[in-house]
């Protein structure tokens, strides 16, 4: 594994945990009536702490881009991944709260299982699939997969609500990062004309925009830890299965290879949903008037 790779893709979590509780901090107090409506992100473009918080989410992204330009998806997309153990020390440096027995078990899973997953699977780049059918069939299926979540998480705003958009937020995220690296491609190919006379470069924005007002009615409607795991153990999963479907990752796949690599993302998992549920993590605001404002009438 590339070192450069390690400290980018690190680096980029980093970014992505600090910025998603910035995020959450101020989307919480936003009203309810934005719900999944791109009005919520220009009431919370007014909100300075919002705005730290998405700038160190570009940051985050555009080093986990040279991260996945160096390296291959099923290697960088677990390492994202430990965007939860940032957003859980600013969370924690915010409430005050002891990590305990849970966090430590969270961190030690969600670290072990990353170092597994790799160190068993030694994912290295091969041919990709040219076949477009099999591109669409797998990126047809996940962003389809996104948008039952959300016709049906507007439905439970208030109950599995925020933990569906953060499913489909963290399965469009998936295909955003697989779309990014295939654009990376491209342009060290042929620059950025190449880059551009493709369709990819678009949707990778189409697809951000849109998990960005996901992400926002997600924490906007419940506590970052109801929201956060979700999001941050569906987008590896997804970007792995896009790398292996067709950017043509390879991994090994005897007996051993694929037990240790089933058990390291089942300890990512689990690790994620541990962090994610602990105490440290905010609670948001939870005001009564903004839960009214969701009441049907």
């Amino acid at each position: 594994m590339s070192v450069l790779v390690l400290v980018l893709a690190v680096s980029a979590a980093c970014c992505l945990g600090f910025g998603f509780v910035l995020q959450q901090n101020a989307a919480a107090r936003a009203p309810l009536s934005d719900f999944l409506s791109p009005r919520l992100l220009l009431d919370l473009m007014r909100v300075p702490r919002w705005l730290g918080g998405i700038a160190l989410m570009v940051v985050g992204m555009v080093l986990g881009a040279l991260a996945l330009g160096k390296g291959e998806i099923s290697l960088v997309e677990p390492l994202l991944a430990t965007n939860l153990l940032f957003a859980l020390a600013l969370s924690r440096r915010q409430t005050r709260q002891p990590l305990g027995r849970q966090g430590w078990a969270g961190l030690a899973l969600l670290a072990g299982g990353v170092t597994a997953f790799i160190v068993a699977g030694e994912p290295r780049g091969g041919h990709a699939v040219t076949d477009p059918a099999r591109h669409w069939l797998i990126i047809g299926a996940m962003v389809g997969v996104a948008l039952l979540l959300t016709t049906y998480a507007k439905r439970s705003r208030l109950s599995a609500g925020p933990v569906l958009l953060a499913v489909a937020a963290g399965l469009l995220y998936g295909v955003q990062d697989a779309l990014t690296r295939v654009s990376g491609q491209r342009f060290a190919a042929g620059g950025l004309a190449e880059v551009l006379s493709g369709w990819q470069p678009y949707a990778v924005l189409v697809i951000g925009v849109t998990g960005l007002v996901l992400v926002q009615s997600a924490f906007e409607t419940a506590p970052l830890r109801m929201s956060l795991p979700a999001l941050t153990a569906t987008q590896p999963l997804a970007g792995i299965l896009c790398g292996v479907g067709f950017l043509g990752d390879r991994l090994r796949t005897d007996t051993g290879a694929l037990a240790w690599e089933a058990a390291g993302l089942a300890a990512i998992v689990v690790g994620i949903v541990l962090l994610g549920l602990h105490p440290a993590m905010p609670d948001g605001t939870g005001k009564p008037e903004r839960v009214r404002d969701l009441q049907p009438r």
